[in-house]
């Protein structure tokens, strides 16, 4: 959703986002540019491996205190070396694009094995702010990393590499398979780069970043995915997953900032609108979800399927709430949030109880005041290295 993260905390949150020696890491080529060897064209196929930087761990301790951030547990351990990869994924349509992500890797004592974190990155509107364009200091990809794990971030279908292919905003197959895929190809890369990992696997994210990492994860689940077996736990904060609940509460904030219109904005006749009306209520709540001055290309599938009233297809297509998990998922969200509705996240918790989940999934509830998007950002962060904590081995 518009999710306000050109700010310094969306650079640290949102964005979340090796080759020293060797000798002296975990693994890491010196080649700047490692292509795998040729084989047939399929998702998660590795396609190109780039040295970004390394980072020491006193310049990712300066750059976040000089963010102010106040998040406890996030005090760097390690240097960090990170990396550009490209694969192949899948489009909105199901067709195979190329597309990229950063993998960052703590540098330990050789043939020390980590933990594998899955960072998924909230909504976005300028390129330059996706992982692979952003190995900096106060990157959050980078300093989770500094902690001891190896964390892969995927930039998503259109941004880096597929920048200008419309980016699968809220459909949960193309968002899933960015994921799934990248991790297939960060695990060649590890492989091929004597980068060794102990066997867990965790996926985290906020806002669009929860989105899709439930969506994955349901994905795994619904394929009997062999990183079904090495995942051990979902964290995900302030997500729209179900995704008609949250439109829901953005067309009530549409009526009430257009109180000419809010008499005909009523979930379920909202085919009936005038054609006339249909762009302005749809710009209205593009305003919500995307700023004006975003280089991305967003689908609006989502919201057109809204305004049809295709509830089926929202179910089907889009929302990611409805099924039952047999992993633990900690759900976290503000109630003040104005941006990605509270209802989403409670609709979420109430589905998969009545499925029978009993304590596998939680939620939290952000205690900032006010509890509004942006605002629990620091406390979702302490929140999630508390719950990895409890999990995490070999950092």
């Amino acid at each position: 959703m518009h999710a306000d993260f050109s700010s310094n905390w969306s650079r640290l949150v949102l964005i979340w986002a090796l080759s020293i020696s060797l000798a002296s890491c975990s693994g890491g080529g010196s080649n700047p540019t490692v292509p795998p060897p040729d084989h047939p064209t399929v998702q998660g196929e590795l396609k190109s491996s780039t040295l970004l930087n390394t980072i020491s761990k006193t310049d990712i301790a300066q750059a976040l205190n000089a963010l102010n951030a106040g998040i406890q547990g996030l005090d760097p351990v390690y240097d960090v070396t990170s990396y550009r990869l490209e694969y192949l994924t899948s489009d909105v349509h199901g067709q195979i694009v190329r597309a990229s992500g950063l993998v960052s890797i703590p540098i330990k004592p050789a043939g020390a094995a980590s933990p594998v974190l899955s960072y998924q990155h909230g909504t976005i509107f300028l390129d330059s702010q996706a992982p692979s364009n952003h190995a900096v200091a106060s990157e959050l990809v980078v300093a989770v990393a500094s902690l001891g794990y190896i964390v892969v971030a995927p930039d998503y279908v259109g941004y880096g590499s597929s920048k200008g292919t419309p980016h699968p905003y809220l459909l949960a197959a193309p968002s899933a398979a960015a994921v799934i895929d990248f991790l297939t190809a960060a695990k060649t890369w590890r492989r091929d780069n004597n980068v060794y990992d102990n066997g867990q696997l965790f996926l985290v994210g906020y806002s669009e970043g929860g989105y899709v990492s439930m969506a994955a994860h349901r994905a795994m689940q619904a394929n009997n995915s062999d990183y079904l077996q090495q995942l051990r736990m979902e964290v995900a904060g302030a997500g729209p997953y179900d995704v008609r609940t949250s439109l829901d509460e953005l067309l009530r904030l549409v009526g009430k900032e257009q109180p000419l219109l809010a008499a005909l904005l009523k979930p379920g006749l909202l085919r009936y609108l005038d054609p006339n009306l249909r762009p302005i209520v749809s710009r209205e709540l593009l305003k919500h979800m995307l700023p004006g001055d975003t280089d991305v290309v967003f689908d609006t599938q989502v919201i057109d399927d809204y305004l049809a009233d295709d509830i089926e297809t929202i179910a089907r297509i889009s929302s990611v709430h409805d099924w039952k998990p047999n992993l633990p998922v900690r759900l976290y969200h503000g109630q003040d949030d104005q941006t990605v509705p509270y209802a989403s996240a409670l609709s979420t918790l109430q589905t998969m109880q009545a499925r029978g989940v009993s304590d596998l999934v939680s939620l939290t509830d952000c205690p900032a005041v006010p509890s509004s998007h942006i605002g629990c950002v620091p406390s979702f962060l302490t929140f999630m290295l508390g719950q990895l904590g409890t999990y995490a081995q070999g950092l």
